[in-house]
């Protein structure tokens, strides 16, 4: 079942829930254009359960499917989760092999449900230490959905943010070597169309799962204005009604970049 939750204007639904809050109405206007997901404490869920890591790491991937479903249905533009991090290739070589592997059976078993669904997906990050079998796999899904107009799902794979203003620098850096544009054209929104997100909009909220309260290297230079929202809950538990109610802490809070509210 489904519960229509915006009022006024467009209106969407998410799925029916026993912790849906019952008065949950947000205009259309006030949703986030962007979310970001860093999707924390498979591990941790695990080991509560009782579980190996693997089973901790194959929930979260069931729990992605969910997300991604509720925010398209939501009518959020953008969703962006961090799935694997520069930083990740330290893990455990079994740890490594096993999430590449469910990544690719992944999107293996989901692509054709996902383009059903208008989903336009894409990969951000470097895509040097993949095997060739997975970039395909990664090339197919963009291709496939590159025209549909629903969410826009990127999924953050051997990526980190500093990573990526440094190579974004270096792009810029060697345009302006061969004299494609000058220094003084660089600005926010060259440097931004440089980034791996090019083209879509800033974070607005950006949610970290299971408890910790830090960015980890992700979507540094997107997020500068975002909204923070942090919840103890571990990502394999993280239901389509807690992302409601973060868009509903989201749409509640004043946001003034730097500026003032008009009655300060």
């Amino acid at each position: 079942m489904w519960r229509k939750i915006f009022g006024g204007g467009k209106s969407t639904s998410v799925p029916d829930g026993d912790h849906l809050p019952s008065n949950f109405a947000i205009d259309h206007g006030a949703l986030p254009r962007h979310i970001a997901i860093v999707m924390d404490g498979n591990g941790r869920w695990a080991k509560a359960q009782g579980r190996s890591r693997s089973a901790g790491h194959e929930a979260g991937a069931r729990t992605l499917k969910r997300i991604v479903r509720a925010a398209s249905d939501m009518g959020i533009e953008v969703l962006t989760v961090y799935a694997f991090s520069t930083e990740n290739w330290k893990r455990p070589q079994r740890e490594v092999d096993f999430l590449l592997n469910l990544f690719d059976s992944f999107l293996e078993k989901e692509i054709a449900e996902m383009h059903a669904e208008n989903v336009r997906m894409s990969f951000i990050g470097r895509r040097d230490r993949f095997t060739e079998r997975f970039l395909r796999r990664m090339e197919d899904a963009e291709l496939r959905t590159a025209n549909n107009t629903g969410v826009h799902f990127n999924l953050a794979a051997n990526y980190g943010s500093q990573d990526e203003i440094v190579r974004a620098v270096r792009s810029l850096a060697a345009r302006a070597a061969v004299g494609e544009i000058a220094p003084e054209e660089i600005d926010a929104e060259l440097f931004s169309n440089a980034l791996d997100t090019a083209g879509d909009p800033p974070v607005d909220l950006f949610i970290r799962t299971s408890g910790d309260l830090r960015l980890s290297n992700f979507l540094l230079w997107q997020s500068a204005y975002a909204e923070l929202y942090f919840t103890d809950t571990h990502w394999p538990d993280f239901t389509p009604e807690e992302l409601a109610r973060a868009i509903e802490d989201f749409a509640g809070r004043s946001r003034r970049f730097g500026g003032l509210d008009a009655e300060e």
